[in-house]
């Protein structure tokens, strides 16, 4: 065995040289990048080899393999030590990849993207959201094994984290989550290195990380000053993954840099490339060439003749399944996000003039379809009877029932978007979360990663105004609407009624990336034109909804949610003026937008005034809308009905300002395109 520096022990020959590769080429993908994080990949070497060649069930032939093993890097700084380990197990990544690290249009970016690099199963950057990727991950695991049998499905999920994963309120969350549901399946090791950006982790951190877990009732392992044995670190992963009843955390004490004769246990090996020379020196010390990039063909031996239990595991997966007939197709249908039984299901219908919240709507409307959907798994942070989340006789999701469908995660919003972004990456589950619209900040870090990542999430988000009513402006969302808008790759939709909630939510079912239901806490009417209209016009993200008086339309009115209700009242005064009004609803932006310009033009005509009705921030508006009747301030504590008409949300208002805007001189109207 070698005894130089950077060698490890409890290992064959071609381990050690495989370890020293792998450090290798974690200093020179930064290097030749002029960017990245080299120190942390070099310590964790050893344990990224025995993870890739002696612990984890995979095959990169088939890198979807719905039985494998999922392997999370939450600290996606470190992303050269998985690019490494994914090239040198025989993924779709060459050399070549490895030399255009953080490189423009590569398929080796600076953190871990999912839908770049094969074999990333989770986008990760943001420090403390693989994390709770992984706990997602493990529920999803598990309410799948649960269901189908572990003939079909029986794996584990594997994580690393750092010290900022842990520092990272989100981590607690989904810690504590996971510990409640006795998540046996997931082991995360803990890279203690002490170092961050700043300096020592003593600068701001003094935590007992294995107190701290133990308490979250997770089994803790503390291997210690074995960073570099792999021998122990294998025993310490075969462990975790034998105990079944809570999740593991194991602990490392590495040394970043390591065997950097300069940078070891420094903050410059943190996220600053190694100058040449030092790389050339540690090189030396290795024992390895000065070559960049070096990969000596023994190690890539290596490497294959160790992924021959995961072929063979798969291939006994495929048997598996094909002898389950039925059952086993089903499982790879829903594992491919088949939801064709549950669009087969007749729609409910609702009474026109009834009065009923869309988050009650909503809930009728989950239920219809929960049946026919073993995807499905609907949760809440503590709010599932508010949200419209409940599953009518749902088994809730625990340890003792982990075929569960009603997830409760506690007052843990970050926590539960996060997993759910897990739970969709899997595959196999569409996660519904709620809480109310305004707590949607508290979930932004996590819904923006799903919309990067493109996961499969419905966020239902309700109390969606000043409607919310005496909670007050703490609890009455303004801004959220139009932050939310402005996120790439996130589906809005704030339906009017019980109407346009059905439609929306079979066309989430069948929509891609995250979508976010926006739904009101007070009753709103069920109205005879969504009746009529919803199912074809919300698809188009807005339409014509009604036309009041007689005569062309001299003015368009345009709302969402519960003003397209006060929008029709609006026009029903105008048009005894002698005013006739159009009335569109715009429950999405995004899929109006992706019309054509003409038809764009055909909802909203450039030649006439448009006045936009939203009780929120008027921002975003103008580009749709030539005055706005908005919110753009905090709201008031009262009753929700003297809220609306304090801010002057009633038909008389919505006339007024729209006759102002007729009377208004007549400049160039705002483009729409």
């Amino acid at each position: 065995m070698s005894e130089q520096p950077g060698g490890v022990t409890g290992g064959e020959v071609w381990e050690d040289l495989a370890v020293k590769v792998i450090r290798g080429l974690a200093m020179d993908g930064p290097h030749k990048a002029n960017s990245g994080h080299p120190g942390t990949a070099m310590a964790l070497a050893p344990l990224a080899h025995v993870l890739f060649s002696r612990v984890m069930d995979y095959d990169p032939q088939d890198p979807k393999w719905p039985d494998r093993d999922r392997f999370i890097l939450s600290c996606g700084h470190v992303s050269i030590l998985l690019y490494s380990m994914l090239h040198l197990t025989g993924y779709d990544l060459t050399i070549d990849d490895l030399k255009e690290f953080r490189q423009l249009g590569s398929r080796t970016p600076g953190h871990p993207e999912n839908e770049i690099t094969q074999g990333v199963e989770v986008t990760t950057g943001p420090l403390g959201q693989g994390f709770a990727n992984a706990v997602g991950m493990a529920v999803a695991e598990r309410h799948l094994r649960a269901t189908y049998g572990a003939d079909l499905c029986d794996h584990n999920i594997w994580a690393i984290a750092g010290d900022g994963c842990l520092e990272e309120g989100v981590s607690h969350e989904a810690a504590s989550l996971a510990g409640h549901l006795g998540l046996g399946r997931l082991v995360c090791v803990y890279d203690d290195n002490h170092i961050t950006i700043d300096g020592p982790t003593e600068l701001a951190l003094n935590d007992n990380a294995a107190e701290r877990f133990r308490a979250y009732n997770w089994h803790v392992i503390e291997l210690g000053e074995r960073s570099n044995d792999l021998a122990a670190i294998e025993q310490a992963l075969l462990e975790g993954k034998a105990e079944q009843e809570r999740p593991t955390l194991v602990i490392v004490r590495s040394h970043i840099g390591w065997p950097s004769p300069i940078y070891t246990d420094s903050k410059e090996a943190h996220g600053n490339p190694f100058p040449e020379e030092e790389i050339v020196r540690t090189k030396a010390l290795m024992g390895m060439p000065a070559d960049s990039f070096y990969v000596p063909e023994e190690v890539y031996a290596g490497y294959q003749a160790s992924l021959e239990t995961g072929r063979r595991s798969r291939s006994a997966w495929a048997e598996r399944c094909a002898a389950a007939g039925e059952r086993g197709e089903q499982y790879v249908a829903q594992m491919n996000g088949d939801m064709s039984r549950a669009l087969s299901v007749p729609s409910p219908d609702f009474e026109v003039g009834a009065s009923i919240a869309t988050r009650h709507s909503f809930g009728t409307s989950i239920n219809a379809t929960a049946e026919a959907m073993p995807a499905l798994i609907s949760g809440a942070a503590d709010l599932i009877g508010n949200t419209g989340t409940e599953i009518k006789g749902g088994v809730i999701q625990a340890a003792q029932t982990p075929g569960g469908v009603q997830l409760h995660y506690g007052i843990r919003e970050h926590g539960m978007g996060s997993a759910m972004t897990g739970m969709a990456l899997h595959g196999g589950v569409l996660p519904v979360g709620g809480t109310f619209f305004v707590f949607s900040d508290y979930m932004r870090g996590a819904v923006r990663v799903a919309a990067i990542s493109g996961a499969k999430v419905v966020y239902v988000w309700s109390h969606d105004s000043i409607g919310v009513g005496e909670d007050g402006p703490t609890h009455q969302p303004i801004e959220q609407l139009a932050a939310l808008r402005a996120m790439p790759g996130l589906t809005v939709l704030r339906p009017a009624d019980a109407y346009e909630c059905e439609v929306a939510w079979r066309a989430t079912l069948s929509a891609d990336g995250p979508v976010a239901m926006i739904l009101s806490r007070q009753n709103l009417p069920v109205l005879a034109e969504t009746k009529e209209r919803a199912s074809e016009g919300l698809l188009r993200g807005g339409y014509v909804l009604a036309e009041r008086g007689d005569g062309p339309p001299q003015i368009v009115l345009v709302a969402t949610g519960s003003e397209v209700s006060l929008a029709l009242e609006g026009a029903e005064l105008l048009a005894k003026e002698g005013i006739t009004t159009r009335v569109v609803s715009m429950p999405c932006f995004e899929w109006f937008d992706r019309l054509s310009l003409k038809e764009r033009n055909d909802v909203l005509p450039s030649d006439l005034p448009v006045l936009s009705i939203e009780a929120a921030s008027t921002f975003g508006w103008a580009a749709y809308a030539d005055e706005s009747m908005g919110i753009d301030r905090f709201g008031a504590s009262g009753p929700g009905p003297e809220v609306f008409e304090y801010f002057g949300f009633n038909a008389p208002t919505v006339a007024e300002k729209a006759k102002a805007l007729l009377a208004a001189p007549k400049g160039p109207r705002r483009a729409r395109n």
